[in-house]
């Protein structure tokens, strides 16, 4: 319906622009004292009708203005110790679950001080609702403060609006949440994404997308969060154990546009979105599943498949990304690939195509240290590549969808963004799904004029991380 209320105002421009050109190119010729024939009449009508319905029928351009990472207070400065230090005191884990806890966050990849809520640091932790209220709150308050700062944008003119959370769904929903805290105008456009998993930052810029090619010169804000104190597990299932270990405090803002104009002050424009699912297959749907354990604890459960579920769904993803992206020799190597496994039935190695050659920059989500390690190794991606996905993780932790954005501010904060770079956002999230966004820089981006999580200790990254040293079974 909205899509026919949309072409109305189109149609019309449309037939008044024909009949102002038209009426433009018959005085011209009548000035010139020359009498227009009708076929020439029709002609010009027809050409005039033909260019405007190619300059109209052209999707326009989404454009990121600028986009914010929550950075949370002191008081949420979590250490490795002082995590292990509270399970011990709350008491649920047995002791093999401890020991099984402390070799998981010894081995995950993060640092030495990231952030919980404040109410996990309690003894004994608050679990309330009002408290994981505050924790959300909290992040996206102070991430969407900060991005109308950066833009100068008004949130009145703001008249999209997509807030996703996987776990934390109260109601008022939180996009209802936002929209009272900014006083948002009456006829927007809101949306809340639940249950989508780690990927759903990245597919709430394609809903972004599309809604603001359907409404043009329109302004979306991108809210991608997860709330720590809703998933927590306090049981002894150690499948369900790894949540507590990987996901921390964090959430983004993110100011996208349809308005031309808005080119010129935007870092990225979007090139192109993709999302594949996989949740057709019965393994993949389950591999990241919530429930309870045999005592009536829910928690989200982690299979033991879900690495080769992640790796085949990214097979199939970049199976359709790498047209889209990659330059004609790696299109042809891949196709060659391919009719000589799928027609001719040759056992050689799929091709993974070079995607080095198509992007600058990788923002891969952090899933945790083996989820980095098997894309590093599927894309063939260098140290160099991976080090804002290692980083992030290192410093803030799985931050969930919010995690990519992390990401980006890290290369920025490098100073790495130089005007043309390709950036590819990819994160994996429970359903099974891949999903991309591929970003252009349209400027450079100068670290010193940033406000940036990062900003105040860029130079101490990126730092050694040890490898993890493989015991003999005894």
């Amino acid at each position: 319906m909205l899509k026919h209320l949309n072409m109305i105002p189109n149609t019309m421009s449309f037939f008044f622009m024909s009949v102002l050109v038209v009426t433009a190119a018959c005085a011209y010729l009548q000035l010139q004292d020359l009498n227009p024939r009708p076929s020439l009449i029709i002609a010009l009508s027809s050409v005039a009708s033909l260019v405007y319905y190619f300059l109209m029928s052209r999707p326009n351009k989404v454009y990121l203005v600028d986009f914010a990472c929550f950075k949370p207070s002191i008081a949420c400065l979590c250490s490795k110790e002082m995590l292990l230090d509270r399970a011990k005191h709350v008491g649920f884990l047995s002791d093999e679950n401890f020991k099984l806890v402390t070799k998981i966050i010894d081995r995950s990849g993060l640092g030495p001080l990231t952030y919980v809520p404040e109410g996990l640091l309690e003894i004994p932790p608050k679990l309330t609702l009002d408290e994981a209220r505050k924790e959300t709150d909290t992040v996206l308050f102070g991430a969407v403060d900060e991005l109308l700062e950066k833009t100068g944008v008004e949130a009145k003119d703001i008249g999209i609006l997509v807030v996703n959370c996987c776990l934390f769904n109260p109601t008022p929903s939180l996009s209802d949440t936002i929209i009272n805290r900014y006083k948002l105008r009456g006829n927007i456009l809101a949306y809340n994404l639940s249950g989508m998993g780690c990927s759903a930052g990245v597919l709430a810029v394609d809903l972004a997308k599309q809604l603001l090619q359907a409404h043009p010169n329109s302004y979306a804000l991108v809210l991608s969060t997860e709330n720590e104190i809703s998933s927590m597990y306090w049981g002894n299932n150690p499948s369900m154990l790894l949540v507590n270990c990987l996901f921390r405090m964090g959430g983004s803002a993110a100011l996208l546009s349809s308005h031309p104009s808005d080119r010129f002050r935007s870092k990225y424009q979007l090139i192109h979105t993709l999302r594949t699912h996989v949740g057709a297959d019965d393994n993949s749907y389950r591999c990241v599943f919530q429930e309870e354990d045999e005592d009536q604890k829910v928690g989200v459960s982690l299979s033991k498949d879900l690495m080769n579920v992640a790796r085949d769904a990214l097979k199939v993803h970049i199976t359709s990304l790498g047209p889209l992206v990659l330059p004609l020799s790696e299109k042809i190597k891949f196709l060659l690939n391919l009719i000589q496994r799928k027609l001719l039935r040759t056992k050689i190695e799929s091709y993974v195509p070079n995607f080095k050659l198509a992007f600058k920059h990788f923002c891969i989500h952090t899933g945790g240290r083996a989820v980095l390690d098997r894309m590093q190794k599927s894309l063939e991606l260098d140290d160099w590549h991976m080090e804002p996905s290692r980083m992030t993780l290192y410093r803030f932790g799985n931050t969930s969808s919010s995690s990519v954005w992390y990401e980006l501010g890290y290369c920025e904060a490098k100073g790495r963004i130089k005007r043309g770079d390709r950036v590819w956002q990819m994160a994996f999230g429970s359903g099974f799904k891949c999903n991309t966004a591929v970003w252009l820089a349209l400027t450079n981006i100068e670290p010193a004029s940033l406000k940036s999580p990062w900003r105040d200790e860029i130079h101490n990254f990126p730092v050694k991380i040890e490898p993890i040293v493989q015991t003999a079974a005894k």
